[in-house]
């Protein structure tokens, strides 16, 4: 445990700082408040169209920005040889990919709930449907970040692969993306559940998909 914990720190500061990369944790949150700022311009000013809409575009901006980190999830500690160092010293693969999730989700989804609200603001969303939103994305965005990291696994060392990640998780990501839209409604809690539920599932799969993905590319 108190090694998981090391490897969860590592990588914790390893995202937060992007590795040596530009952005870091800070780009998709400036890439998801871009998109959030130039809609509105190209929908109009009508105040209406910008409530009924803003929600879902709020979800699919969330869905854009979580492709960004895709590049430096795995390949980074995949070419310089960390994940044999750590298998070396006894710890599984899967152990390393929940570290490596739990680690993307803390430094992807708080900061992208934050910058939820000023978005939610340029759509003129009321204060139930933003409630509604923050909620979604609580329970979508664990989710995203096992996916994130299983494609990045998967991908790893190929050419390309960054490209390629993304192309796969867009159409992965869509149940979560319809169950947490569908959770906007006025009766969307189980849009919402539902939403939970796909990140459970992805949550109890990518640590074993990704692991073995690893292996395979050490072989």
């Amino acid at each position: 445990m108190r090694m998981w914990l090391a490897i969860l720190r590592r990588d914790l500061a390893l995202l937060l700082t992007g590795g040596g990369r530009r952005g870091g944790a800070m780009l998709p949150v400036l890439f998801f408040l871009s998109v959030a700022i130039l809609l509105p311009f190209a929908i109009g000013p009508d105040a209406a169209m910008l409530a009924r809409t803003g929600g879902g575009i709020i979800w699919v901006a969330a869905l854009l920005a979580s492709i960004l980190p895709l590049d430096r999830l795995v390949e980074p500690d995949l070419d310089q040889g960390f994940f044999d160092q750590w298998a070396l010293r006894g710890m599984a693969e899967e152990w390393t990919m929940a570290a490596r999730i739990a680690a993307h989700w803390l430094t992807f989804a708080p900061l992208l709930m934050l910058a939820a609200l000023p978005a939610a603001a340029l759509f003129n969303l009321p204060g139930d449907q933003l409630w509604r939103v923050e909620l979604g994305l609580l329970a979508g965005t664990p989710g995203l970040a096992a996916l994130g990291v299983m494609i990045a696994a998967i991908t790893a060392g190929l050419r390309g692969g960054a490209a390629l990640a993304g192309l796969l998780l867009l159409p992965l990501a869509v149940p979560v993306l319809i169950f947490g839209a569908g959770g906007l409604q006025e009766q969307g809690a189980g849009g919402i559940a539902l939403a939970g539920a796909v990140s459970l599932v992805l949550l109890a799969i990518a640590p074993f998909a990704a692991g073995a993905a690893i292996r395979a590319a050490r072989e």
